[in-house]
């Protein structure tokens, strides 16, 4: 007779909590333009919009362009990135010595350990480093890790951005009067 979900171990039903939370906020929200967050009133111009694919770093440094790839990653399944390297630009500016442990220990438990909820895609020489680092937690204990994140969301899922139906409306819309229509408003 089957025992149900008492019989499994509880790192298993922690995990499958978190992956229906995710599944379901993905499964509500198909079209990943209408994820976008609103950020006051102004809305990013078409010229904005065009300034995103000179590189990855011009994205990440717009409101609008982090919220729009933001919504791309979660409609690629792959949001943990960006919340893992936002999450490390956070903890490096921790000014606190008393906080850097609760807060190292947390992304590692978040993003790089082994039943994290979720988990980055790294390599292992790069996670015992970073698991190494976090004995004598500094702010730069995420350094490599987060460079790898970065590196492959510069290198694959960035491009994939830019060649994104959704972007190119964005960024080809007719006149300099017309918005871009990652806002809510416009959609």
């Amino acid at each position: 007779m089957c025992k149900g979900l008492s019989s499994l171990p509880n790192s298993c039903l922690e995990r499958a909590k978190g992956l229906k939370a995710r599944l379901g906020n993905i499964l509500q929200k198909p079209d990943w333009k209408l994820t976008c967050c609103k950020i006051g009133k102004n809305r990013p111009t078409t010229e904005e919009c065009l300034k995103w694919k000179h590189s990855f770093e011009k994205l990440l440094s717009s409101k609008y362009g982090m919220c729009a790839f933001t919504a791309f990653l979660v409609s690629e399944f792959s949001e943990e990135n960006i919340a893992f390297y936002f999450a490390c630009e956070e903890y490096r500016s921790t000014k606190s010595a008393a906080k850097l442990a609760a807060k190292a220990q947390k992304i590692y438990d978040e993003f790089i350990g082994s039943d994290a909820p979720r988990e980055i895609n790294i390599d292992h020489e790069t996670r015992d480093i970073t698991k190494s680092n976090m004995e004598s937690p500094s702010p730069a204990c995420f350094d490599m890790a987060q460079h790898r994140i970065y590196m492959l969301m510069a290198k694959d899922c960035y491009p994939r951005f830019l060649r994104s139906q959704t972007y190119r409306e964005m960024a080809y819309e007719d006149g300099d009067k017309r918005r871009c229509p990652v806002h809510p408003e416009n959609v």
